[in-house]
C-alpha cells in the first residue's frame, strides 16, 4: 500500500520531507507559507526548504546576468564556479547575502580552500550551491588547513619570549617544541612552561 503524503507541517526533517514527490507549486507555497524565498526553481526551492529543516532562513534569492557571452547568463544555485566568473569580490558577497540571508557575508577559509581546488581539478560539476555547503559546514569538500597558522604563531609567540633569547638558532629550537605539541593533544599553542618542559631536548643550541 502506498504511504500517505503528511501535510507539511506535520514533516519533522528534511529526510522526511525529501521521502515525497512535491510539485514546484507546492514548494512555492510552502516557501511563501515560510516566510522565504518562492520565486525560483524546483532545485532552487528544494534547497530553500532543506536549509529551513537546517535552520538556516533564506528569505530572498538573487540572479545575477553576466554580459560575457563564455559565462552563464543568470548565475543561479545550480551555476558551476567555473562558468560564472566567480571571484570573492563584492558582487559575489552580495549574492551569498541574498541567498543566506546573512548581513554581511564573509567568505570563509573552507571556502577560498574549495575554490583554489576546484581552479586546479577544473572541476566544472562544482555549482555555488554545493560552495554555500561548504559555507555552513554541510560538505568535505576541501578543508582549510589551519597548522601552518598555529606554526607561525607558535613561532612568533616563541621568538618574543625573552627566555628564548639563550639559543642560538630559535628556529630549531621552536621547531623542536612544536614537534612536542602538535603530535599531542595538547593546544597548539607555545609557552613558557612548555620550554621548561622540553629544555633537555633543546639545550645544545643554548648560546
Amino acid at each position: 500500500m502506498k504511504e500517505k503524503r503528511p501535510d507539511f507541517r506535520d514533516i519533522k526533517s528534511f529526510e522526511e520531507f525529501n521521502r515525497y514527490y512535491w510539485y514546484r507549486e507546492e514548494l512555492s507555497q510552502i516557501c511563501k507559507s515560510l516566510g522565504l524565498e518562492y520565486r525560483c526553481t524546483k532545485q532552487e526551492l528544494n534547497y530553500i526548504i532543506e536549509q529551513y529543516f537546517r535552520g538556516n532562513k533564506v528569505e530572498k534569492f538573487l540572479s545575477m546576468s553576466k554580459g560575457n557571452k563564455n559565462q552563464s547568463e543568470v548565475i543561479t544555485l545550480e551555476t558551476p564556479l567555473l562558468k560564472c566568473g566567480f571571484s570573492f569580490n563584492q558582487k559575489f558577497r552580495d549574492y551569498f547575502s541574498a541567498v543566506t540571508g546573512i548581513t554581511p557575508f564573509k567568505f570563509s577559509a573552507d571556502m577560498a580552500t574549495a575554490w583554489r581546488k576546484v581552479k586546479r581539478d577544473k572541476d566544472i560539476k562544482f555549482t555555488i550551491q554545493d560552495m554555500i555547503k561548504i559555507y555552513y559546514g554541510e560538505s568535505d569538500y576541501a578543508k582549510y588547513d589551519s597548522s601552518a597558522c598555529q606554526w607561525n604563531q607558535f613561532l612568533k609567540d616563541f621568538c618574543l619570549d625573552e627566555f628564548s633569547d639563550c639559543y642560538s638558532n630559535k628556529l630549531k629550537v621552536a621547531a623542536i617544541l612544536w614537534k612536542e605539541v602538535r603530535n599531542s593533544i595538547n593546544e597548539k599553542v607555545y609557552s613558557r612552561e612548555l620550554l621548561k618542559k622540553y629544555e633537555y631536548k633543546v639545550e645544545e643550541y643554548c648560546k
